[in-house]
């Protein structure tokens, strides 16, 4: 399957640099034992971030970053088989559930929840 790995980015972190890289840091944490069972682990940061730049983005959530950044996710989950949610409250994450959900992926809450993880 290739599974979306949804979690926090901004949230809590008051959009220090130093936090959402801490956040990332966390999502990426879930990515080798998802690739181990069989799968391919993706997180949506991994495509947006270097589009975000791109766009001429400066800062989190300006103009550049908010055309790319959660579109990116929700585009990519219509290739994904999967949503792994990770992590605190984050509306972007559960948006990416909810996503998920209307087309019809599996949502997993553990890592132990989807086949092969041990």
């Amino acid at each position: 399957m290739l599974i979306l790995i949804a979690g926090p980015y901004r949230s809590g972190t008051n959009d220090d640099p130093a936090l959402i890289r801490k956040n990332v840091h966390e999502m990426e944490s879930y990515a080798l034992p998802i690739f181990r069972a069989g799968h391919i682990p993706i997180l949506g940061e991994w495509l947006a971030r270097p589009l975000v730049e791109l766009a001429g983005s400066r800062k989190v959530g300006d103009e550049g970053f908010n055309e790319i950044f959660h579109p990116t996710a929700t585009r990519l989950l219509e290739k994904c088989d999967a949503v792994l949610r990770v992590g605190g409250p984050s509306t972007g994450a559960d948006e990416m559930v909810r996503v998920g959900r209307s087309l019809g992926l599996k949502i997993y809450s553990t890592l132990a929840d989807i086949p092969g993880v041990e």
